[in-house]
């Protein structure tokens, strides 16, 4: 789980890595930067329209960023990011993933205080102070606040020309946005058939109803639960108690430890792994084509 501890080991190993010795402070933190491309600006492709976003919900003006192919209608896919928000890594998961002909909002889970990119990387967001920023902003980040969201975004997708409302939704989710993705599907049943949670932290909470183990029972999607190997490490059970829930709510569940660290998805993470992230895309694509009809 992505936690102030966590970034403090990639601070160190970023340094270590590039043999950097004497940089501190900010320096040292700048050092997390990825040099990987998919990290970095990049120009919309001439076969797809993308755009900023805002709607209503119940709980304010929620914005994103939505990017589609340019012409017919697709499956809509809702990309719950990290701890460090909507930036150019996750508008590049969804370019590439809108090439493979999905209609793709990325949210900004933290609208309910602040509109748009916060931090431009993780190495910003690790400078910036990022965790203690975000604090207050991720408290209000519970259930049922996600529930509320996932129904309005759901609506709002349902009215998009690109979208093609016969078929089912999927919904990934990264870091803390692995739960949401839980929570989306318990919330919108009927339309989202597919979740997603790369290296989600809180998927297991102990005596806790809204837990989203205990809301499996909601849930009327396909699921993969693809668990970082340090996560495992840190809570082994927790892979065996989602996996027992998912069976005995009758969800078709893929539960699996990967062979990368917390964050081996995201391009701008110290932690990115290329190799495990394509295994993870593979796997992501496969989940959707057996599930969003």
């Amino acid at each position: 789980m992505c936690d102030e501890s966590k970034l403090a080991d990639w601070a160190r190993q970023a340094v270590s890595r590039r043999q950097f010795g004497a940089l501190t402070g900010a320096a040292a933190l700048a050092a997390c930067a990825t040099s990987e491309g998919e990290g970095a600006a990049q120009s919309p492709a001439a076969d797809l329209a993308e755009r900023g976003v805002t709607f209503a919900t119940d709980d304010g003006t929620l914005d994103g960023f939505f990017v589609h192919p340019s012409s017919g209608q697709h499956p809509a896919v809702i990309l719950w990011p990290d701890i460090a928000g909507v930036r150019e890594a996750k508008r590049n998961i969804a370019r590439k993933l809108a090439g493979a002909g999905f209609a793709v909002l990325v949210v900004n889970p933290y609208y309910r205080d602040v509109a748009g990119e916060q931090f431009a990387d993780f190495a910003a967001f690790i400078a910036d102070g990022g965790f203690q920023k975000v604090g207050p902003w991720r408290g209000k980040l519970n259930a049922e606040a996600i529930m509320r969201d996932a129904a309005a975004i759901v609506a709002w997708l349902d009215g998009q020309e690109g979208v093609d409302t016969a078929r089912g939704i999927g919904t990934q989710g990264y870091c803390m946005g692995g739960p949401f993705t839980i929570w989306s599907a318990a919330s919108v049943p009927s339309r989202i058939k597919a979740a997603a949670s790369f290296h989600g932290g809180g998927l297991v909470r102990k005596d806790n109803p809204m837990s989203p183990h205990a809301l499996l029972g909601k849930v009327d999607a396909d699921l993969l639960i693809a668990v970082a190997q340090d996560d495992d490490a840190k809570a082994p059970d927790d892979k065996t108690t989602f996996a027992a829930a998912s069976q005995a709510a009758d969800v078709d569940a893929i539960v699996t430890v990967y062979p990368g660290d917390h964050g081996w998805m995201v391009s701008d993470s110290p932690a990115y792994d290329a190799t495990a992230a394509a295994r993870g895309e593979a796997d992501l694509k496969a989940l959707y084509a057996n599930a969003l009809g």
